[in-house]
């Protein structure tokens, strides 16, 4: 393992570029001062392929890259339903919740919480996010990079750390989202061509040099187990994927979650030129998700295969290196490459974790307490300070918290599923039902987290997909009572009479398209 001279040049050359297209990009006109809505949302001017493409950068971070080839390695193809039923749930948000965010010309979800219902939920949102993307989400994304550092190079994790940190501060503190969004084209581009090229070099080594087709049927041959998208009950993973429950229940309410009311990725969508531009970026970004498991679990799937084998010389301590430890199979020169990609889709992931953070501080917490008292310039200075307080907090926090967790990925799943029931059922019914109250909604978040603790402790037989999907019920009940007892139609209730819930053409092909091929790899791999 290691990188030769040549490598590190392709790596630092990356670096160095990536942050001078960064800054070029951040420069304002002469006589403009950088405001708000140019440094959260990229000014409302991201044409779709940009909003497409930093939709996958942003969700394709080291927890995707390492901590879901881990969980391929031990799973297998199963935990690709993340990946696929996503695309399907990016089609939902486009046509049925973007266009009710956009009319209201939000910045942040919180804020769309507080036009809705009242200040009181949107504050316990706030406050929930901000400690969610710093604790859970940041730190994730550092730890497993660090950790794929270190495996290919031996560099210190304390010091890959570091290096992560500092890498994604100065490639996206200064422009913001503008800065994040638009470099994500080159950092798709890379992810892409790097995942590839590592899934050609895995299944080659697997099938003796043979070819990647002829891997793919080694792999198919000796590991018949790993690509069951449907999990049995005997299966020692049946408790993380529930095997049916896993397209009917849970899961829907974890994707739509991430993909519809996550600031982290949604504000992509909100920073786009038009609803019709945002709709088609958020098509292309799920023709993306399909892509994902070719380039993630694939690997690690082969990584399996190969540790099985004495002959091939490949050993995988624990599940979150295998992707690692496939890497370095790569010759010279391409390893350099590879390992470009993967630190792409680091510090892409970081930069967009970073100014979602800003981006509630900010706009949910800071300006409320000013009352309208501070200028322009303040709230992304207040932004910046913020993004560079999280990141600290992630590097100081990310050992004790990840550096004994077998499989990050599950880790992190399972945690925000305690808190994934109760957003879904506060927007959607807050959406779609005229009748939720604030009250209600206040109940919900807490009961999400109450309820969860619940079903973890006394009723550990219920896997964590399922115990998601009853938890959101219970939630969805709660809001129900609570508005019924209050006897009160809200006044901020949502009128949706003159929202455009209307698809172009393009946007209804692509969606009819995406589902048809889900549908497809899930008749293949039952």
């Amino acid at each position: 393992m290691g990188l030769e001279t040549i490598d590190l040049a392709i790596v630092i050359g990356y670096a160095v570029a990536l942050i001078a297209i960064a800054t070029l990009l951040s420069r304002e006109k002469a006589g403009h001062q950088k405001d708000s809505e140019d440094y959260f949302l990229a000014g409302k001017a991201l044409p779709w392929w940009a909003v497409g493409a930093s939709l996958i950068a942003a969700n394709i971070s080291a927890e995707q890259i390492i901590g879901m080839s881990g969980s391929g390695y031990v799973v297998g193809l199963a935990i690709a339903s993340y990946e696929w039923m996503a695309g399907i749930t990016l089609l939902i948000v486009g046509k049925f919740f973007l266009p009710v965010f956009l009319k209201h010309g939000i910045y942040t979800m919180p804020q769309f919480l507080e036009k809705r219902f009242d200040v009181r939920v949107k504050t316990v949102m706030s406050i929930f996010w901000l400690l969610l993307y710093t604790f859970v989400n940041l730190t994730a994304i550092l730890w497993l990079g660090a950790t794929a550092i270190n495996a290919l190079t031996g560099f210190d994790i304390t010091y890959g750390l570091i290096v992560l940190a500092v890498f994604a501060v100065a490639y996206s503190l200064y422009g913001g989202l503008k800065a994040v969004a638009m470099t994500d084209i080159i950092q798709v581009v890379l992810l892409v061509l790097g995942g590839m090229l590592i899934t050609w070099i895995a299944l080659d080594k697997v099938s003796g040099g043979a070819g990647p087709i002829e891997g793919m049927s080694v792999l198919l041959e000796q590991a018949p187990g790993k690509f069951d998208m449907i999990l049995s009950k005997d299966n020692p993973e049946y408790m993380n994927l529930p095997g049916i429950g896993v397209l009917i229940g849970g899961m829907w309410m974890m994707n739509l979650s991430y993909w519809g009311f996550n600031q982290y990725i949604i504000q992509r969508a909100l920073g786009a030129k038009s609803q019709d531009e945002a709709q088609k970026g958020i098509v292309f970004a799920a023709f993306l998700k399909l892509l994902m498991p070719l380039i993630i679990v694939i690997p690690g799937i082969a990584a399996y295969v190969l540790s099985q084998d004495p002959n091939s010389g490949l050993y995988v301590g624990r599940p979150d290196q295998a992707y690692p430890t496939v890497m370095a199979l790569a010759p010279i020169g391409i390893r350099g490459l590879i390992f470009a990609a993967l630190v792409a889709a680091i510090v892409s992931s970081l930069g967009s974790m970073m100014n979602s953070i800003s981006t509630i501080f900010t706009l949910d917490i800071y300006r409320p307490w000013h009352k309208g008292e501070e200028s322009e310039g303040e709230l992304v200075k207040i932004g910046r300070f913020a993004s560079l307080t999280a990141i600290i907090i992630a590097v100081l926090v990310a050992q004790p918290l990840l550096g004994k967790s077998e499989q990050a990925f599950q880790f992190i799943q399972e945690f925000t599923g305690f808190f994934t029931p109760g957003i879904c059922a506060i927007f959607i019914l807050g959406v779609f039902w005229k009748g939720s109250t604030a009250n209600g909604a206040l109940l919900a978040a807490i009961g999400s987290f109450a309820f969860s603790v619940v079903g973890k402790f006394y009723f550990a037989h219920i896997p964590f997909m399922d115990r998601v999907l009853y938890v959101f019920l219970g939630c969805c009940a709660v809001i129900a009572i609570m508005s019924f007892i209050d006897r009160k139609m809200p006044e901020k209730a949502i009128d949706l009479n003159g929202i455009k819930f209307g698809t172009s053409s393009a946007y209804n092909v692509g969606a009819l398209v995406v589902v048809a091929a889900v549908a497809a790899l899930y008749a293949l791999f039952w």
